[in-house]
């Protein structure tokens, strides 16, 4: 079988966010879950320029079933998936995961097929159309994580994420977005 995900060993169990929900998240986590704006330039707020992205994984793949669901996306369609890790001087602050169906590529004119290491957030940001659609909140155990992700990343314990579904022009792309404990200080 081929894999889905650099990232994980299974697919992470999420749970729908809903308004009133903040006080089950710890405070350092409420900050960088509900960031309205790109966490990119949230990152770059606080460390400068110094934000580099690793691409992790690069492939057409069929996305997890959660994902299909979310994107509602054909059992059988792929997915462009993107996972990739911001760090700092090597130093691991986030790790994200992107499915982007075909249909999305198209009516961003490619621009999202072909970003290289430029962060995904400095893109769909600077779209004018852009729609925050829904969120989803994880909190996902060492074991759920396969072995070289863990290693690249540090991880050693649990780690909070989120995972959004935006619109551009009305198609769907899903970002979920790993917040690792380096930048919960910040």
């Amino acid at each position: 079988m081929t894999t889905k995900s650099f990232l994980f060993n299974r697919e992470p169990v999420w749970h729908e966010h809903r308004r009133g929900s903040q006080h089950h998240l710890p405070e350092a986590v409420q900050s960088w879950a509900y960031e309205t704006g790109s966490l990119t330039q949230r990152l770059r707020d606080y460390y400068g320029n110094t934000i580099a992205v690793t691409i992790l994984f690069h492939q057409w793949r069929i996305p997890f079933l959660s994902e299909r669901r979310q994107l509602q996306l054909p059992q059988h369609r792929y997915g462009l998936t993107r996972e990739v890790m911001l760090h700092q001087q090597g130093k691991p602050l986030l790790l994200a995961r992107t499915i982007i169906p075909e249909e999305t590529i198209k009516v961003a004119h490619r621009n999202l097929s072909h970003l290289g290491t430029r962060p995904l957030g400095e893109v769909i940001f600077s779209y004018p159309d852009l729609e925050r659609i829904s969120m989803d909140l994880t909190l996902i155990s060492p074991a759920t994580w396969r072995l070289q992700a863990k290693q690249t990343a540090n991880i050693d314990q649990p780690v909070w994420g989120r995972r959004t579904i935006y619109a551009i022009q009305k198609r769907p792309m899903l970002v979920s977005e790993f917040f690792l404990p380096e930048i919960l200080g910040h």
